[in-house]
């Protein structure tokens, strides 16, 4: 039934509850999972130095080695499990880069947890489930951690 499950991931542990669900989705499926980080860099502020510049790029390098370093961890614990596995970092805003994604991999499944902001927060701060429920033509399984 799912062939390749993309699993957008922030690196925080609210983000991970959908993990276990993946896991269990893959091995029963044998389905390839891709693991996606997603690095919003924001709009680059500009002076008259050169340094805003380079302060920006560093800051993307460093967010963009993080990211490898975070998903090269799961990616062993999912190969040592015998699930097929491979990461994807890209740039943009969060929910355009799910998106083309998963058309890009002709993924089956986008996986996610949703940390369940209500309210003013979800005002605030968006949301990615929301925007996905609004603009995926796949099935997106959303976990609501409560972390």
């Amino acid at each position: 039934m799912y062939k390749i499950i993309l699993v957008p991931l922030d690196g925080s542990p609210r983000a991970e509850a959908i993990l276990p669900h993946v896991e269990e989705l893959a091995s029963r499926y044998r389905a390839r999972v891709i693991f996606l980080r997603v690095i919003d860099g924001g709009p680059l502020v500009s002076g008259p130095h050169e340094s805003y510049a380079q302060l920006y790029l560093e800051q993307i390098r460093k967010r963009e080695n993080e990211a490898e370093v975070y998903l090269a961890s799961l990616l062993g614990e999912f190969q040592q499990k015998g699930i097929k596995a491979q990461s994807r970092i890209v740039h943009g805003p969060i929910v355009d880069a799910i998106v083309e994604a998963a058309r890009e991999h002709n993924v089956d499944l986008i996986a996610l947890a949703s940390h369940g902001y209500t309210g003013l927060a979800r005002v605030y701060y968006g949301s990615v489930a929301a925007g996905l429920l609004q603009r995926v033509d796949r099935p997106l399984l959303l976990v609501r951690s409560m972390d």
